[in-house]
């Protein structure tokens, strides 16, 4: 299935592991995960720092990606909710070393989020 990127030169250039815009084409599935936070597999404690909860978000979803057989070049599309502006820089080391060259669409929204300790959340589209 082709996964096509859209960059237009009349936009803004893209940002770093980042499409503006992302078309699917094909009969085949969407898979939509979830918000996905940094628990421990307790599902009740999380790290205290934004490092490690990055870490255990993305293993997470790369964890979801492998069930049904996919990798983080299926991601199409990413929603990442940041506690703070201040996790930005560190924020784009982990896109980066998630998503090497991939591009998939991207917003990141800094919010206040559910828990006073959650650092940030992830929430994705892959194309199966």
């Amino acid at each position: 299935m082709p996964i096509i990127k859209h960059n237009p030169e009349s936009l803004f250039p893209q940002y770093p592991n980042y499409s503006h815009a992302i078309e699917v084409r094909g009969n085949q599935g969407l898979l939509f995960i979830s918000g996905i936070n940094g628990f421990f597999s307790d599902g009740k404690t999380m790290p205290k720092s934004f490092a490690k909860q990055a870490e255990l978000v993305w293993e997470h979803i790369g964890s979801i990606l492998q069930d049904v057989n996919l990798g983080y070049e299926n991601l199409i599309s990413l929603r990442v909710y940041l506690a703070s502006p201040t996790y930005a820089k560190e924020n784009s080391v982990y896109l980066a070393k998630y998503l090497g060259t991939h591009e998939p669409a991207i917003t990141i929204i800094c919010c206040q989020l559910l828990d006073p300790d959650w650092k940030l959340e992830i929430e994705a589209i892959a194309a199966t």
